[in-house]
């Protein structure tokens, strides 16, 4: 796993064996990227990274140029993960918390220039998950929604889908509003 543009370009982050999840892969996360560069400025958004896992794609809108990442992870071994490369690459602007997603955003009441999910592919509310999260409005004007998420998953009905991308066994719906 690798920081692929900006201030941290080429860094590595190895992944201990300990933690058992699906990270986005590089060539999907890259292709993400630049979709989102066409969309958007990095510079001085504020992101929502929910599902951080390990953290990878709040360093890459860091690294970018992002003036904020909240990054929301309820697993203890991914969350000190986190922390562990936020304190060997001395990002300043992350600020990682430790609860479900669903409580998250349940609570929250800021907006965003950009929220990404990864829920996990098999998890049995996405849907619900993602129409809770088009309802709550953590959105500013022209703000954008993506979700990852498996290939047995069609958004394409719900309210600000724009497009849907798939990179292998990655997949990314897109929402604006």
């Amino acid at each position: 796993m690798r920081i692929i543009s900006g201030i941290y370009k080429g860094r590595r982050i190895i992944l201990p064996s300990n933690i058992n999840i699906r990270p986005t892969t590089d060539f999907a996360k890259e292709s993400l990227f630049n979709i989102i560069k066409n969309k958007k400025d990095f510079d001085d958004i504020e992101v929502l990274d929910l599902f951080s896992g390990t953290g990878s794609i709040s360093y890459e809108f860091v690294s970018r140029g992002a003036r904020e990442v909240v990054a929301v992870e309820n697993n203890f071994k991914c969350l000190e993960f986190i922390k562990k490369n936020i304190e060997v690459l001395k990002i300043q602007n992350i600020k990682v918390l430790r609860m479900s997603a669903h409580e998250f955003v349940k609570a929250c009441s800021k907006k965003f220039d950009v929220v990404f999910a990864d829920p996990p592919y098999d998890m049995p509310n996405i849907v619900e998950f993602v129409e809770n999260l088009i309802s709550k409005d953590l959105l500013y004007p022209d703000g954008i929604l993506i979700v990852e998420h498996s290939s047995s998953f069609n958004f394409s009905n719900m309210p600000g889908f724009t497009e849907s991308r798939s990179y292998g066994s990655v997949n990314f719906s897109f929402f604006s509003f």
